[in-house]
Formats: structure tokens, sequence, C-alpha cells
């Protein structure tokens, strides 16, 4: 395996060459560039560089990376909206792999996780659901799994499913004890996608088109899984959803500070090369201010990144952390993309330069994995009890 800063130097140079022209010939729309066909000939290229998977267990198939190690990977492949997909590190995926490798048994490690990691497959988490089940509040889980004498029997309704379309298979979360409200209760299944009584409803129209497999809707009528496919132990899943969660907000972050980058410096060389009122528009200074500004922005979410993923590496659940990490990140990366839009004027909202297109799959980043406004609960309520119990603040 390449040592880190040549790996990064690899993929800057893999996505440079392989993936950002067929991205901005297709406009970032995965189904129209090809959708599975064309996943599977870019994770064809990068395996044959040696770039595939950087997150996956080397015993997988995978190059092992670290969380803080992923980090500058990850970004250099989100500086294409298909780079993660070609590298299969995208969502869900990548954040499925992290799952399987701390939770799975041996044997789902060999049917689940290795076609994974080797971009023989993808895979869907089906845990949200339309209302009143569970978003936000995972506690609101109205899925439900019965024990029988062959296994377990399956039955809800899923929403915004990302990547459920060609999946092939789902890690489904499911109620086994309690009643919707409850904070304990939940168990994940893994189902293959052709097991019966799983039907793929219809995609929700959704205003990003870079997700490969689409958002979509799904019912589970009598779906029959052997206890077998209980993915670690019963009742268990809201705190394997937490292995998951921390981790995959992080590699968010990772991959849409690449792609927030480009429009930034995108941006910047059309402000040296575009010339109003006597100047370039680079020497003027409500210019620069949004140039450096943007600057900031880029850094400060690194840094935050880089905190978290220290602490995710150092074995600790990070919660905080990875809270503050996100919300920063998802606000303003967003900052980052607008600036660059403004920046470059009526060419910044047209379809001559990448930035719309950035603009329009950024911008659900501050709602999935958690919307900034739970987290800002998540993080004032964690500092409000934290204080309390020392007594400090009075």
């Amino acid at each position: 395996m390449l040592a880190v800063g040549k790996l990064v130097d690899a993929t800057r140079e893999f996505i440079r060459a392989e993936v950002l022209p067929i991205d901005d010939e297709y406009d970032g729309d995965a189904h129209a560039a090809g959708g599975d066909a064309l996943r599977v000939r870019l994770q064809r290229a990068a395996h044959g560089a040696g770039l595939l998977s950087p997150h996956g267990p080397v015993d997988c198939g995978g190059l092992g990376l670290s969380m803080s190690e992923r980090a500058p990977v990850f970004e250099e492949a989100g500086y294409s909206l298909f780079g993660p997909m070609a590298l299969n590190i995208n969502a869900p995926d990548e954040g499925n792999v992290h799952l399987l490798a701390h939770v799975a048994s041996d044997a789902q490690r060999d049917e689940y996780l290795r076609p994974l990691v080797t971009g023989q497959t993808r895979s869907a988490f089906a845990m949200t659901e339309p209302s009143p089940g569970a978003g936000s509040d995972p506690a609101a889980l109205s899925t439900r799994a019965t024990k029988t004498d062959d296994g377990w029997l399956i039955n809800g309704r899923k929403h915004l499913i990302t990547g459920a379309d060609g999946a092939g298979f789902f890690i489904i979360m499911a109620r086994t004890s309690g009643e919707p409200g409850d904070s304990g209760g939940a168990t994940m299944f893994l189902a293959p996608a052709g097991t019966e009584g799983i039907e793929v409803v219809r995609h929700l129209p959704t205003m990003d088109r870079s997700m490969i497999g689409g958002h979509c809707e799904l019912s589970f009528v009598d779906v029959l899984v052997p206890d077998d496919a209980v993915l670690g132990e019963v009742d268990e899943g809201f705190r394997y959803a937490q292995v998951r969660l921390g981790p995959a907000r992080m590699t968010h972050v990772m991959r849409w500070t690449g792609a927030a980058r480009r429009a930034h410096e995108v941006a910047v060389r059309y402000a040296t090369q575009r010339h109003a009122f006597g100047s370039r528009l680079a020497d003027l200074g409500m210019a620069q201010q949004l140039i450096a500004d943007n600057e900031i922005d880029l850094a400060a979410t690194r840094a935050l990144l880089m905190q978290a993923c220290a602490e995710l590496d150092a074995g600790e659940r990070a919660s905080k952390q990875t809270s503050i990490a996100k919300t920063f990140a998802a606000e303003a990366l967003n900052r980052v993309v607008d600036r660059a839009t403004q920046l470059c004027g009526g060419l910044g909202v047209s379809g001559d330069l990448p930035i719309a297109k950035i603009a329009r799959e950024l911008r659900p980043f501050r709602i999935y994995d958690g919307p900034s406004e739970v987290h800002r609960w998540s993080i004032a309520t964690r500092a409000v009890r934290q204080l309390t119990a020392d007594g400090h603040g009075r």
C-alpha cells in the first residue's frame, strides 16, 4: 500500500484524470452518467491504481486507513462529485463498511462486508421512516420485527433510504421490544435485496443527483429473516447506530470539504481573470473578503474534523466533537460555495462553471446525518448537563 501522502497525491491525479471529466460532462448526475455501470467501471480503474476502499479492513480487501488518515484522501476524492463513488467511499456504503467491520460476525463479514469492500455490491441503511416514525428522533422507530420459530418477521415502511435502488443488501433497523418513543429496543438485521417482502416503492425526488441508487421509499411486508441475520445483539441496535453515525458524519465532512474547495478554487481563478472597475476582481476589497472568509471556513472545518477524528481513532465515542464538527462544516461549506457563487456572478449560477451543481449537491448536508438544529440541541443539552453536574458556572 502507498504511504498516506503518496495515496493523497495518487488520488488527486486519478480524480482529475479519470473522474472529473465525466462528472462535468453529466453535471454531477450519477444516473445520467451511467449509474451502476459507471460505478463498476470507475471502481475497476481505482482498484487498478491501488486506490479502492481506503477505509476498508485490510483482510477484506481495503487499505485500512484510520479516521485521521482518511481525511486528506477523502477530501481529494470529494473534489469530484463522482470521486467518492469511484473510490467506493460513497454514502451509505462507506458507513456500512465501518459498521460491519466493528459488529459483524465472521460469517457476516464473508457474506456482506468483503463484497462491499471489493465493490462487488452496494448496500443501504434502512432506518429513516415517514412520520410519525424514526427520523431525527430515532426512538420513534416503528418498523417492527417479531420473533418466530423460523427467525424474525419484519414489517414497516422506510423512506429517504440512500442507495436503495440497486443495493445488494439492506441493514434494516427494526423494533424488537418496547414501543415507539422508547430509547431502547431496536435491532439491526441483514437482508439480501431479493428477500421476499422487500419492495423499493419509489424514488423520492430530491434536489441532489450525485448519489447512486437515489433516495427511496421502501416497504417491508412479512419479511422473514433467519436468526443469523441479526447484526450484533438483539435490542442493541441504537448502540450500534452510534458506532456508525459518528464516523459517517466525519467522512461526509471530508468529502464535502473537497467539493467546496473545488468551488472556491474555481472562483479564485475566475477572480484573477475577470476585470472590473479598472482592476482584476481579485484585487478588489470586497472580493478579497469573500476569498479570505472561504479560506478561514475551510481551515476551521479541517481543524474541527481532525480533532474529532483523533478522538475516534483513540477509541472514544466523540459524540460532542462529531456533532460540533458536523454542524459547523455543513454550514461553513455551504457558505464557501455561496461565496464562490457570488464571486463568479452570473457564471456562478450557470452550467459553464461547476459551482452551481456543487451548491445543489451540498445543501442537503445540513439535514442528513442530523440537522443542524438537532445537533445544536444535543450540544447544548450536554453542556448544561456537564456544567450542572460539575457545579460550575454559578
